[in-house]
Parts: C-alpha cells; structure tokens; sequence
C-alpha cells in the first residue's frame, strides 16, 4: 500500500508539473484568484500582458484590472463560479499597470480543492487587441466602400445623361459610354488596390492613358504625392477626357507632337497643387471639332474643378492644347499626401 502511494504521490507530480510548464510557457495570460477575487497565481504572459510583475500582482485583488464601468463583471463571475455554473468566453477591456486599455478573450473556470470544493477561479486572457482593430477597420472600409458605391452610381447616371445629349447615334453613345465607364473603373481599381486611402497621381496619369497607347508620347513629372479617393475619381475622368481628345485629334492619335502632365505642389500655410496637361503638335492642329460644350469640356471646366474645391482653365492655339487645374491640397491630397520631390 505505500509503495502504491508513493507512485500515487509521484504521478500527481509529475501531472502538477507538466501542467505548471505549460502555463509557463503559454503565449495567454493564466491567473488564479480566489473567491474573494484575491490573486494568487500569475504566470509570465499576464505579466507581458498587463505590465506587472508576479510578485506585484500576487495578494492583490483583481479588480485592479477591470475598469471601473466594466466592475460588475466580476461580481457576478465570482457569484457564478460559488453557484458552479458555467460561464461562456467572452470578450471584454481589461487595464495594463500603465493605465492603457487591451481588449481581452476571458475563458473563467472553477478551481476545487481535493474534496470538490469551489475554492477559486482560474482565467486564461487572450489578448484581442489586433483583431478588435482589424473588424474596426472592416467596418469603416465598408462603410467608405458604401459611400463610394453609391457615389459611383450618381457618376455613372450622370455619364449616361450627358453622353446621351453630346451623342448623334446609338453607336456613338455605346462607343462613349463604355470607355467612360471603363475609365471610372480604371480609378476604382486603384483604391481597391489602397483599401481606398487613394493613389499616387502619378498612377492615376498612368491608369487613365494607358488605353490609348503611344506612352512614348508622355511624360510625367511632378513630386510624389498621394490623392484622395474623391480626387482619383475626378482627376480620372479629366484625365480620361484629354486623353480621348488627344487620340482623336492629337498627339496620342499618332499625329507627333509630345504630351507633357506635370504637376507642383505650392507651400505656406494653405498651399495649392497645381496640375497641367500640355500637348504640342509638331504640326498645326487642325481647327476644334463644332457641336458646342461636350461633356469633356464640363468635366475639364466644371465637373473636376468643383468637386476638388479648385478652378481650372484651358487653352487652344494651333500648336498646342493646354489644360491647367490649381486646388487647395487639403481638397486633393490624402491624409498623408506627402509632397517629396
């Protein structure tokens, strides 16, 4: 019989220890309390966790961690966990030693002494942090994404509606409507490609001439900035308009001449971004198609100008075509819209 004990003895501690290593090595945080909420266990990843050390957390109470709003939280743990009834993960805000705040995934479980008895409580804590930040994310995308979207729909009537008018047949219309959808699409890949923080306008440039070829044609220069999501929608459907009229009647119709789009960002206390489109022929252009004011010429005039808060004027000479928009950068610039050249 005491040979039987003494391997008894030993197996439990060979148990005790095996479970002591595991909760010494576990990346979540392990703390034991007893029923008056006093802690008396708290491994090394609560300490990574919430900032104090064993011999600081050991013999005080555990409300230390919870915030005040948040304290009838473990009223009723420990009434639960007195009452043996089970109690469900769950997820809650918890407070580090320097007062900061970590979202948590609390998993509670009765501790018993060798009769049975309730004598404590044991909480595993997941740090949730990232994952909580993650969703907050999520949520915002898709409530930019919904904004967007319907945005983009207001755009596309409105494209219908103007190529209608400007339109002499069906072919034409069909012929306008799909490369001015397609451009909007060319746009709305760029803030997909973002999670719609925006784009570089040196992208947007490249995105919306791409289509017509001749890239030999076209220089880009200006500093690196970022735009908004709302200017790489309509800087793209300006960009889209002087390219449609170059590969008709210009440069990019393989007439000669170069396409030069630039841009510069002022300084002081409300600077400006300039952009210009400057096309030169190697010959003399050939005189402006009539029909009045196309929807392009809206768009370059009107449409873009207005939404980025800005004002912008064309010029036609025989020799070149020059288009130029200046807007405050607070109105076409993203958040962090730098302006290095």
């Amino acid at each position: 019989m005491q040979a039987e004990r003494e391997n008894l003895d030993e197996g439990e501690r060979v148990i005790e220890a095996r479970l002591a290593a595991i909760i010494e090595s576990s990346f979540d945080a392990v703390i034991a309390k007893d029923l008056n909420s006093v802690i008396t266990d708290w491994n090394p990843a609560a300490e990574r966790m919430f900032g104090y050390t064993a011999a600081e957390a050991i013999g005080r109470s555990i409300t230390m961690l919870i915030p005040p709003h948040l304290m009838s939280e473990e009223t009723d743990i420990i009434r639960r966990i007195r009452a043996n009834e089970r109690i469900e993960s769950y997820e809650t805000v918890r407070l580090r030693k320097d007062g900061s705040t970590v979202f948590v995934s609390l998993t509670v479980s009765p501790i018993r002494n060798t009769r049975g008895e309730v004598v404590g409580a044991s909480k595993i804590a997941r740090d949730v942090t990232q994952t909580k930040e993650s969703e907050r994310r999520i949520r915002v995308l898709l409530r930019e994404i919904n904004h967007r979207v319907k945005n983009q729909y207001a755009v596309i009537l409105s494209l219908i509606r103007e190529t209608g008018l400007s339109s002499v047949s069906i072919d034409e219309f069909q012929a306008k409507i799909r490369t001015r959808i397609a451009s909007l699409a060319a746009s709305h890949d760029l803030l997909v490609r973002s999670e719609w923080t925006g784009s570089t306008l040196a992208e947007l440039v490249k995105a919306q001439l791409s289509p017509f070829g001749h890239e030999e044609l076209v220089t880009i220069s200006g500093p690196l900035v970022s735009i908004s999501p709302n200017a790489v929608q309509n800087l793209g459907m300006a960009f889209h308009e002087l390219g449609t009229n170059s590969a008709k009647y210009g440069v990019l119709a393989g007439r000669g001449g170069t396409v030069t789009v630039s841009w510069s960002l002022g300084r002081g206390a409300a600077p400006e971004l300039k952009v210009t489109w400057d096309e030169v022929f190697d010959e003399p252009l050939e005189p402006e198609p009539q029909g009045g004011r196309g929807f392009g010429t809206v768009v370059l005039e009107r449409v873009t100008p207005a939404a980025l808060d800005g004002r912008a004027r064309s010029e036609r000479t025989a020799s070149h075509i020059t288009w130029t928009l200046e807007a405050p950068a607070s109105s076409v610039l993203a958040a962090d819209g730098g302006g290095d050249a």
